[in-house]
């Protein structure tokens, strides 16, 4: 008899095994000098040729033509928020991690039917903190048990990508997820919040069936038109409505919310800061093609490798830029400049080249000029930093030693960054 992994071991292998292993097929360029030529689009031009010469022109006109490309062309149209937030705190442990912490934990429902899907977030504070405190709001790939070992934690189903399915998650699964520092975040002043992704929508071909995106098809459609949402825009919209309820949590400050987000969880980090303005940081770690990375240039991961595995987390209409990235209207640095001139921090690893460390740079670097339109500082170079040597501006980016994944490292530099720009906000 085969004896099958639980679930939460199959995700978390799925995700590590992806990034490491699979470094592309054959054709894959990994080769600098064979990158070849690209020409950027111009965040400043308008439509029609004109310069944007204002920080009012870029907000009230040009942004706005950016984001709808990405809305049409790659991510997928949203639905409007729900007019009424809908929770419940179900969960509330004033001595939780052994006096460290305060436990919190709230239902979200992301619809208005009383029994539409629901998302659990599970929230940290530090115990003694002055309150309110700023956030961290990250989702999360095995369950909120996986963060951190605390048995006060509800288990939850998890989905199976191999065979979409679902099964509760085993209590060994506590603590399992290698990816989160939650004590070192609390020690810094912060509250942590987490929500396992796939309660909001399934990663895996169909699995929008058993997710939100169903609920808010048009008459008469069987799935998402070809320019609304993928689960990208899925998990972002999830964030969102998060954000919902922390505006209401007395013991969180609001206007201090960094939502940070690791591999294609990062792509949605960077899709959901531009789209909702309400968060006031953004962090994507290793986030890659169809995040933080160029799509024009040559090197790792390409369009078509997302359309031919994950063709489900954009909308149909990204699918015709397989093979033809160049004429796509806008690229990663537009999506960095959406999110000005609010913080964004982009990282990279040195084994993760299938990310194109380089291109998560240079998107970085083309970002620039709409920040500094903004009276915002951009990286102050266009040259890559040494590894481990991280640039802390406004725009922020650093490559670390080491693979696909989010280190301590990772986590030292983001709460220096959080310092360097929520400190001041008190």
């Amino acid at each position: 008899m085969v004896k099958r992994l639980p679930c939460h071991i199959v995700l978390v292998a799925l995700v590590l095994c992806t990034a490491a292993v699979a470094q592309g097929p054959p054709s894959t360029n990994f080769d600098e000098s064979k990158v070849g030529s690209y020409t950027l689009p111009d965040p400043l031009a308008f439509n029609d040729g004109q310069r944007v010469l204002s920080a009012s022109e870029w907000m009230e006109r040009r942004r706005p033509q950016i984001l709808k490309v990405f809305e049409e062309d790659v991510y997928g149209r949203s639905p409007h928020p729900p007019k009424t937030l809908r929770y419940k705190v179900f969960d509330k442990d004033k001595k939780a991690l052994g006096g460290e912490a305060i436990r919190k934990q709230v239902a979200i429902r992301l619809t208005r039917k009383k029994r539409g899907p629901v998302e659990d977030l599970l929230i940290y504070t530090p115990a003694g903190a002055p309150r309110p405190v700023p956030m961290i709001l990250t989702l999360n790939f095995s369950g909120n048990q996986a963060v951190i070992d605390d048995p006060g934690i509800k288990l939850p189903m998890l989905w199976d990508r191999n065979t979409g399915t679902r099964e509760r998650a085993p209590e060994s699964s506590r603590g399992s997820d290698p990816n989160f520092e939650v004590r070192k975040v609390l020690a810094r002043g912060y509250a942590l919040g987490t929500i396992y992704y796939q309660q909001i929508d399934p990663d895996f071909k169909g699995g929008y069936k058993d997710g939100i995106r169903p609920l808010f098809l048009a008459p008469g459609e069987m799935e998402p038109a070809a320019d609304e949402w993928g689960a990208i825009g899925a998990w972002a919209y999830g964030l969102s409505r998060a954000m919902d309820y922390l505006e209401k949590d007395k013991d969180i400050d609001a206007r201090r919310v960094a939502v940070m987000g690791h591999s294609r969880l990062g792509k949605t980090a960077l899709w959901a800061g531009a789209l909702d303005t309400r968060f006031a940081m953004v962090i994507a770690n290793c986030s890659g093609e169809g995040g933080a990375s160029l799509m024009r240039r040559n090197y790792g991961e390409t369009i078509r490798n997302l359309i031919e595995v994950f063709p489900y987390w954009f909308d149909a209409n990204f699918q015709k830029y397989a093979g033809h990235a160049d004429l796509l209207p806008v690229d990663a640095h537009e999506l960095i400049a959406l999110i000005a001139p609010r913080p964004v921090y982009v990282t990279a690893a040195e084994d993760d080249q299938w990310a194109d460390p380089r291109g998560e740079f240079l998107a970085c670097v083309a970002a620039g000029p709409v920040y500094r339109l903004l009276g915002a500082q951009d990286l102050g170079t266009d040259q890559m930093p040494p590894l481990n040597q991280p640039i802390l501006h406004t725009i922020a980016y650093h490559i670390r030693t080491g693979k696909h994944a989010v280190t301590s490292f990772d986590w030292d530099q983001f709460l220096a960054f959080a310092d360097l720009h929520f400190r001041a906000r008190q």
